[in-house]
Order: C-alpha cells, then sequence, then structure tokens
C-alpha cells in the first residue's frame, strides 16, 4: 500500500538500516537512517512496530541539515522513529545510532565509566560517517549538525558539546568519582534535549563550553529526571539566553517515545504508560513541530 505524501510534507520518509564500525571499540553497531526521498511510502514492519516508510529509497537531490538522536539507558532507536520520519519528511537527514551495549537487546554497560566514554564516541563515530563514508556524503550541509537526545541521550549530547562529566561512586570498582575526559566535537551547532539526564554535570563549571542553542524539553511529572537535571543545565551553559526551556504540563519521562501500538501498551511495561489525561499522539504532533521550528530558526 502506498502513502500519499501530506500536503504540509517536502518529501517523502526514506529509511536505510546500516551497521556502522567503531574502530576504537573493535565492534560494529547499528545506525538507523531515516532522509528525504520523492519515492512514496509503504507500511513497512520494522521490530514490533509499523511505519510509513519508503525502505531504500534514493535520497532526494538538494543539501540537507544533519540531525544525531541519541536514545536513553537501555533503549532503542525504534523508540524514536516518529520523530525521525516526521524530520525527514521536512528535509532533515536523522541518523539514530543504537549505542553498543547500552540498548535494550544489550545494557550490560549500563552505569559504567565506560558507558558515559563511549556514548559521545559513538555520535562522533557517526557524523564522521555520514561526513566521510556514506552515500549521503555530498548532501549533507556541513555546518548544520545538530543532536536530539532523550534521557541519557540527552547526557551524550551535552557531553559531545562541551560538558565535562563526573562519574558517580556507583559506576566504578573503587567506589569513587571521576572527572572524565570525553571527546567534544565543534561540528554539532545545536542541541535538543528531551528529559535530559544532567546529574553527571553536577560539578561547577561542567557545562561552561556548553555554547549552542539549546531547546530543552522536561516533563512536569518526570520521577526519573525529575526538575533538578533541567537545574544543571539552566544554571551550568555559559549564556543562558541560548536555552529554550519548555515544561510540559502532565508529562512523563516516557512521554517522549513515540506512541507504543495498542497491543504494547500494559501497566507493566512502563514505557507505554503516561499519566491519566495525557494524550500521547497528540502530545507527539506538538513535540514535532516544536523541534522543527527550533531547528529551522536555530542557524
Amino acid at each position: 500500500m502506498h502513502i500519499k505524501k501530506h500536503e504540509s510534507q517536502s518529501f517523502y520518509a526514506g529509511c536505510q538500516f546500516v551497521d556502522i564500525e567503531d574502530q576504537e571499540n573493535e565492534h560494529d553497531f547499528p545506525l538507523i537512517i531515516m532522509y528525504p526521498t520523492y519515492q512514496e511510502e509503504k507500511v513497512e514492519k520494522m521490530g514490533p512496530y509499523t511505519i510509513s516508510a519508503a525502505q531504500d529509497a534514493p535520497l532526494s537531490d538538494g543539501l540537507f541539515p544533519l540531525v544525531i538522536l541519541s536514545h536513553g539507558d537501555g533503549s532503542t532507536p525504534l523508540a524514536y522513529r516518529t520523530i525521525a520520519q516526521f524530520l525527514a519528511r521536512n528535509g532533515f537527514v536523522v541518523g539514530i545510532p543504537q549505542h553498543p551495549f547500552n540498548n535494550r537487546e544489550n545494557n550490560t554497560l549500563s552505569g559504567t565509566i565506560n558507558n558515559l566514554k563511549n556514548r559521545p564516541t559513538h555520535i562522533r563515530t557517526v557524523i564522521d560517517w555520514f561526513l566521510k563514508e556514506s552515500a549521503f556524503s555530498s548532501s549533507i550541509h556541513s555546518n548544520n549538525i545538530s543532536l536530539i537526545g532523550h534521557s541519557m541521550g540527552g547526557y551524550t549530547a551535552l557531553a559531545v558539546a562541551g560538558g565535562v562529566p563526573t562519574s558517580f561512586p556507583s559506576e566504578s570498582a573503587d567506589q569513587k568519582p571521576y572527572c572524565l575526559s570525553v571527546d567534544h566535537d565543534k561540528r554539532v551547532q545545536s542541541l535538543i534535549l528531551l528529559a535530559p539526564a544532567a546529574g553527571w554535570f553536577r560539578e561547577r563549571g561542567a557545562l561552561e563550553d556548553v555554547n549552542i542553542p539549546i531547546l530543552m524539553i522536561t516533563g512536569e511529572k518526570d520521577t526519573i529526571t525529575p526538575s533538578f537535571h533541567g537545574e544543571f543545565v539552566l544554571n551550568g551553559v555559559s549564556d543562558l539566553e541560548k536555552v529554550q526551556h519548555i515544561v510540559v504540563e502532565n508529562g512523563g519521562h516516557f512521554s517522549f517515545l513515540s506512541p507504543f501500538p495498542d497491543f504494547m501498551k500494559s501497566p507493566t511495561f512502563l514505557p507505554s504508560q503516561d499519566l491519566e489525561g495525557f494524550n500521547r499522539k497528540e502530545f507527539h504532533e506538538d513535540l514535532q513541530n516544536t523541534i522543527l521550528n527550533f531547528l529551522s530558526h536555530s542557524f
């Protein structure tokens, strides 16, 4: 079944799955790419989800901004599929890496210093691949690169953009905190932080080198990254005027995940649950437009 393009959209959403080589750690990791195409979409099965996309379609002609999306602790790129699809239809190339050993299939590095160090490296590796090695290279606007990070992905985005993290005692064998050296990437020009986990930037001066436009959206009723995480960002960056902060009324930590199909919704599966009266589908329509508006005006 072919899907007609909505009148407000410029493109259809193309989709590819590739494996990226992480040379530093000598293993590959999956990357989902959604991008603008003129080929009509079909309803595709992706894991437990269905999504409208043109599988392996050619990239449209033109020069497009690049957005990298970093998922949360123990999560999956597919949990952000609708945001990526929306941005692709509106002229963005979007890459969502599956962070090795900190995803739904294998979460063995969760809560470790290695994970804090590795995640920013994954982002740099993906940006390098897009700009230097991929079929997308000549079609990406290299001065228009943004990161979206949810939860632990928010940590990742801040670390890539100049943040200096300090580990928690529980993350090292000797039960001591460590100030970590993380490679920053000056190619990143803006950040979107969705319910960011920012506790690793609690030390004074940890975020003073983060000096790019930031859209931070937090949930009013988030119990996993409550409001003090946002305060670390607001109190830590060097230029508060570059930060736009939105608090989502009645929103929780998992409200930022794409709406789940009905058969996956269960009180025992917390990511599928929202507070009573909160409509995730309607919220995501607003969220997508807010993200698009920010990305369109931050350069």
